[in-house]
Parts: structure tokens; C-alpha cells; sequence
């Protein structure tokens, strides 16, 4: 019997949808997202700021908002092209992009690129639809669906954080600030080190913050380098981005630097960060601007550059190295920028192992090994938001015992996601992650 082993015994392979079933929920997941991009920029429109449609016909025409991100979606669609046609698109996109932005920059627009890369990216998914058959037409048009979703993903995260705002009056920061006493303020600590890193440290965490997506790019291709396989750093990367602003309407929070801070606007509590401390046990919700995102709890930057660790440690030592690299200088910038406390970062990783818990290895299946960890990863987070919300008081004038279990529990919860997924590299279920994360065997 064919089948696959799953914790020790052996089960059938899942029954697969046949083509016409995958076309219907393709054609229904498309025009959901087509009706779901309409409204968004309509409500955008109505509310006097870009839309997500106006954003892709800029990347299009236009000035591209991020010169990065369509150069990584165009980088996803390689790996279902063969060397020859990877050649002809990179060297197109080139071409339109130099072609495009000297236009652009001659007539006194901002020097920048990726026109060419969404063009090109467009370009494939069209002929592959249209001429390809088979094997190479559904090779194809995956990697340009996933290449186009991380676009069109980051221009529904834009309207997002206008949404934030105006579902978040009121923000949260005041409990938080004062729950991060707990761990020492690591904000300001870090704020401080940050200024004495000065202008050179400052651009090499500025530019890590920023360019999160070469360092997942970068990871991801290593993966996808011999075909699709099972598990990848694309799926988690998106669902983070999917799941995660949710929390940004249930816990406004806007960061210290805001708050706290010089970039308040006039609606801080006080020009404290990062030289000084508050420490008021009569904590509220305060009022902020309507500019300010509410994007803080969790930290998604955390959130992603745990993700490329994770998914960095089953390749060669220069991409370990670079997934650790890559994380530090997210945290360390999270923080020492002051956009983020010491307990959203907390929350992120959390976040992070959860989804991870129900993505990686699924050729295990469902089974209590898988279903215990999602659970405890969604009780972790709910007690975590609830305990910043409600004992924030508690938690600061206690943090002999608050730190230990802010810092603890989730570290038994990370415990348990290694002793899943990662305590014995010679067991069958570990070879499966393996094949899951490096991809199938070079032919």
C-alpha cells in the first residue's frame, strides 16, 4: 500500500482534487480577491487616501510604492520557469525597468525601479495560461500566483493600517508601556544603544527593518531551488501577514517613539523615550492622531524575521548565519527605533511558532501532536494580550513573578515546537521535514 509515515504508522495518501475541482476554487479564490480589491478601494477612495487597485496600476505605470517587493514576487515566478526562460524574464524586466525609470527620473520623478519586474511577472502568468500545458503551465502559474499575492498582500497591508486607525481611536500604550517594566523597558534600553551606534549602525538596522523581504526572498529561493516543496517560507511569510493585523484592531498600540515620544504629534504622554522612564500605576486608553498606525501588538517584524530563522536552519552555514544575522538586527531595531516594546515582540514570536505548528511538516497530518501545539499557541497569545490589558498593573509591580512567566511560558511553548518538530533528526517524521523544507532530490 502506498502511504506516507506519520508518527509511527502509516497512513494513504490524501485524496487529491481532480483538475476541474481545483479551477472552480481557483476562478472563486481569484474573483473573491478581485471583489475584496474593489471594495478596498472604494472605502480608500472615499476616505481621501490610496487604494490598493491605484498602488498596482503604479507599479504598473506609475511609481512603484516599494522598489523591492515586485522584484521578489518576480523572483518567486522563476522557480516554476525553466534556466532558459528565467534568462529571457530577467533580462526584460532589466530592460523595461531601465527603460521606465530613466523616462521617470528625466521628467523629475524619484529615481526607483520595478515596473519592469511587475510587467514581466503579468507577462508569464498570461502566455503560461494561455500556451503552456501540463506540468509546466501548473509550475508556472504557481509561482507567478505566489509571486503576485506577496504584491497585491502588501498593498492590502497598506489599507489596512488606514483601517487601524480609524478602527482604533484609542490606544492601548499606557498598559503596555507599563507591563514592559516586567522585562527591564528593553525599548529604551535598546533606544540608547542604538544613538550610541550612530549613523553607520543606525543605516544597517535601518536597512534590515526595511528590506525584511530580500532576507525571506533569499531563504525562500534556497528552498524552492529544486521544485515546490511541501513547506516553504512563502506559505508562512503570507499567513503571518494574513492573521497577524487582525490583532492590530483588538489591541490598538502605536509604540514608544509615539506615545512616549518626539513623533506623538502632540498626543504623547510626554517626551520620555528613550532617556526616560515612566512608571504610572493609573494607566488608560489615550487618544492618538488619525495618521498614526496602530500596528505594534504583535510585532510582525519580529513576527517574519523569526520566520527566516526557522525556515534558514536546514541550509548551508552562510544562511544560518544570515537567518540569525537578519533576526538580531530585526529585534534590535524593533526596539531601539522605539517602534515596538519588549512585550510585542513576545507576542510576535509566539504568533510565529503557532502558525508554524500548523504549517511545517504537513505530511504528519492532523494528529494531537500537531493539534496541541495550534491550541496552545492561540491560548498563549489570547492570555498574553489579556494579561497586557487587564494585569498590567500586577505585572509591573510584581515582576519577580511576572517576568519569569512572561519570559517562560513562552519559551516552554517554543520547547515544545523544537521537541515536535526538531529533537530527533534521524526519525522518520524528521525526514519528512527535511525533504519538506530542502525540496525533492536533484534528478
Amino acid at each position: 500500500m502506498n502511504g506516507v509515515l506519520v508518527d509511527g504508522g502509516a497512513r494513504t495518501e490524501p485524496r487529491r482534487l481532480d483538475g476541474r475541482t481545483r479551477s472552480l476554487l481557483l476562478g472563486g479564490v481569484v474573483a473573491a480577491g478581485l471583489a475584496i480589491l474593489i471594495a478596498l478601494q472604494i472605502f480608500a477612495s472615499s476616505r481621501g487616501f490610496e487604494g490598493p487597485l491605484t498602488s498596482l496600476f503604479n507599479d504598473f505605470a506609475g511609481t512603484p510604492k516599494s522598489a523591492s517587493v515586485p522584484w521578489a514576487g518576480l523572483a518567486l515566478a522563476m522557480v516554476g520557469l525553466t534556466n532558459r526562460q528565467r534568462v529571457l524574464a530577467l533580462s526584460s524586466a532589466v530592460a523595461l525597468d531601465v527603460v521606465i525609470a530613466a523616462i521617470r527620473y528625466l521628467a523629475g520623478g524619484p529615481l526607483t525601479v520595478g515596473n519592469g519586474a511587475v510587467i514581466v511577472l503579468t507577462a508569464i502568468g498570461v502566455y503560461a495560461g494561455a500556451k503552456w500545458q501540463g506540468e509546466q503551465r501548473r509550475s508556472a502559474l504557481m509561482g507567478v500566483g505566489l509571486g503576485a499575492l506577496l504584491i497585491v498582500a502588501t498593498k492590502f497591508g497598506d489599507v489596512w493600517l488606514h483601517i487601524t486607525i480609524l478602527a482604533g481611536p484609542q490606544v492601548l500604550d499606557q498598559y503596555v508601556q507599563l507591563a514592559d517594566h516586567a522585562l527591564g523597558n528593553p525599548s529604551w534600553v535598546m533606544g540608547e544603544v542604538v544613538d550610541a551606534l550612530g549613523s553607520v549602525g543606525y543605516g544597517v538596522l535601518h536597512w534590515v527593518y526595511i528590506e525584511l523581504p530580500v532576507a525571506a526572498i533569499v531563504v525562500a529561493l534556497y528552498q524552492l531551488r529544486k521544485g515546490w516543496p511541501s513547506h516553504h517560507l512563502v506559505r508562512t511569510f503570507l499567513l503571518i501577514g494574513l492573521v497577524g493585523p487582525v490583532f492590530y484592531i483588538l489591541f490598538p498600540v502605536v509604540g514608544p517613539i509615539f506615545a512616549f515620544g518626539a513623533d506623538g504629534n502632540g498626543f504623547q504622554v510626554g517626551d520620555f523615550w528613550p532617556s526616560v522612564v515612566p512608571f504610572d500605576l493609573t494607566p488608560s486608553a489615550m487618544p492618538f492622531d488619525d495618521a498614526t498606525p496602530r500596528n505594534c501588538m504583535p510585532s510582525l517584524h519580529t513576527a517574519w524575521a523569526l520566520a527566516i530563522f526557522l525556515h534558514s536552519r536546514q541550509g548551508p552555514w552562510w544562511l544560518r548565519w544570515g537567518g540569525m544575522f537578519w533576526l538580531l538586527c530585526t529585534l534590535t531595531a524593533t526596539l531601539g527605533f522605539g517602534y515596538h516594546y519588549g512585550v510585542d515582540l513576545i507576542a510576535g514570536a509566539v504568533l510565529t511558532l503557532t502558525l508554524e505548528s500548523a504549517l511545517r511538516a504537513p505530511e504528519r497530518g492532523w494528529g494531537w501532536f500537531r493539534l496541541r501545539l495550534v491550541a496552545s499557541g492561540a491560548v498563549l497569545i489570547a492570555a498574553l494580550l489579556l494579561s497586557y490589558r487587564f494585569l498590567a498593573v500586577e505585572i509591573a509591580e510584581y515582576p519577580a513573578v511576572s517576568a519569569p512567566l512572561l519570559l517562560g511560558v513562552p519559551a516552554l511553548f517554543a520547547y515544545g515546537y523544537w521537541r515536535t518538530f526538531y529533537r530527533d533528526p534521524s526519525s522518520p517524521r524528521s525526514a519528512h521535514l527535511s525533504l519538506s523544507e530542502d525540496g525533492p532530490p536533484a534528478r
